[in-house]
């Protein structure tokens, strides 16, 4: 049972219980312990009807996309440009042709990286990361500046984990030409306040992408009312395919920027003088696509609109306050990232338990959460631990899985002492 103590105050109205049926792995058992699934910033599970419409789109569907006049090519083209066209309204722009579709947010933002870097980045100019950035939203960044001789800046952070706004104030200048920052930490939960950094960058005169890995699944996105030029996501982070994701650009950037991978279908004409290329979005998406993903992730978004992403943002925070107030009362464990804005994830550290061993005991117990450095180790150094466990909760998570998530902790605990 749920600590009433802790939830004192009135719960949302979420019928978790019917939203768990539609998952079929959520009702198996692990050492003859039902599942606890609490790794949800690494991988989200799929609903029944996800993989059904992947099967069915494979088994009587399927066929090439705008590469033929026959019926099946012709219908799984329309389907194919469907799905962009829920993305890009889950996203928040009216302009379907602003949505690439990518394997996903590394992806798209090497995408960014490569292309933007080629055509605006230039010897001396300036790129700003953070000090709380996924490696995919450091290294891309790290290898253009090596390569155009740009310098790379970074905005730190406090004790709680919120970027330090006074010095990215002093970071920007007219050599500023991209800032790149997630929305959502994948280490910390920390939401960071992209809407203020984007007003800030476009008057230093610099472009900003935002990562948004972290942020798609927990938060209703309006891509247009935060004004940025890029933002990315990864399809199996919000209950759809792996190998799918996107990046929405803005169509001028989109027209401005080289192609980043070259091949069939991104061309106008090609000569053996020389090739023309598509405009977007085909423009960035050479060779055949991931289709049935594409169909799959269109599914997903679908799902996540029948909820309503207000009703899903409401109840997970709700789920992060109560395990939250659960772990701070845990002796010997320290919560790492106490932003006042938090989404969906609890990074800890125990004082006599690496995080590798909780990981290990825990599962033992059923519970799947995830331990290391999360692909975050500038995040790590900075919090002077060698790695964090992290539990992180999704809709389909219940108040109950939590308490088992304590109860199991403060045995580990009492073992190691």
């Amino acid at each position: 049972m749920a600590d009433p103590n802790i939830l004192s105050t009135a719960k949302p109205a979420f019928d978790v219980d019917r939203i768990r049926r539609e998952f079929p792995v959520l009702s198996q058992t692990i050492n003859g312990k039902p599942v606890v699934y609490l790794d949800n910033a690494a991988t989200t599970q799929k609903p029944r009807r996800v993989s059904e419409r992947v099967f069915r789109f494979d088994t009587e569907e399927y066929g090439t996309v705008r590469r033929g006049a026959y019926r099946l090519c012709e219908r799984s083209t329309q389907l194919y440009e469907e799905a962009r066209k829920k993305v890009a309204a889950f996203m928040g722009t009216p302009d379907s042709s602003e949505i690439i579709f990518t394997s996903g947010t590394t992806q798209s933002i090497n995408l960014v990286a490569y292309s933007f870097g080629k055509r605006f980045i230039q010897p001396g100019d300036e790129v700003i990361i953070s000090n709380i950035e996924h490696h995919a939203n450091t290294v891309p960044w790290q290898v253009v500046c090596e390569d155009r001789k740009a310098v790379l800046k970074v905005i730190p952070v406090n004790d709680r984990g919120e970027l330090i706004l006074e010095e990215y104030d002093k970071l920007l200048s007219g050599k500023t030409r991209i800032v790149a920052v997630n929305h959502v930490s994948n280490a910390l939960g920390t939401v960071n306040p992209v809407k203020e950094i984007v007003r800030k960058a476009r008057a230093a005169g610099a472009r900003v992408l935002i990562d948004g890995a972290q942020s798609t699944p927990h938060i209703k996105l309006d891509v247009k009312d935060l004004d940025c030029d890029f933002y990315t996501f990864s399809g199996h982070k919000m209950y759809g395919p792996s190998g799918i994701g996107g990046l929405y650009a803005r169509k001028e950037m989109l027209e401005a920027m080289p192609p980043y991978v070259t091949g069939g279908d991104m061309i106008r004409q090609v000569t053996l003088e020389k090739t023309t290329y598509a405009p977007p979005p085909m423009k960035f998406e050479a060779g055949t696509p991931p289709i049935s993903q594409v169909i799959g992730l269109g599914e997903a978004i679908d799902y996540l609109n029948e909820i309503g992403m207000d009703k899903i943002a409401e109840y997970e925070h709700s789920l992060l306050e109560y395990g939250t107030q659960l772990l701070e009362n845990i002796e010997g464990l320290r919560i790492i990232g106490t932003a006042r804005e938090k989404a969906s994830i609890l990074s800890f550290h125990l004082d006599a338990v690496h995080p590798h061993d909780v990981v290990t005991l825990l599962d033992q117990e059923g519970i799947a959460i995830r331990g290391g450095h999360h692909c975050a180790q500038p995040t790590m150094i900075r919090f002077n631990v060698p790695a964090t466990a992290r539990a992180s909760v999704s809709f389909y998570n219940k108040y109950e899985e939590l308490d088992l998530l304590a109860d199991s902790i403060r045995k580990i605990i009492k073992m190691f002492s």
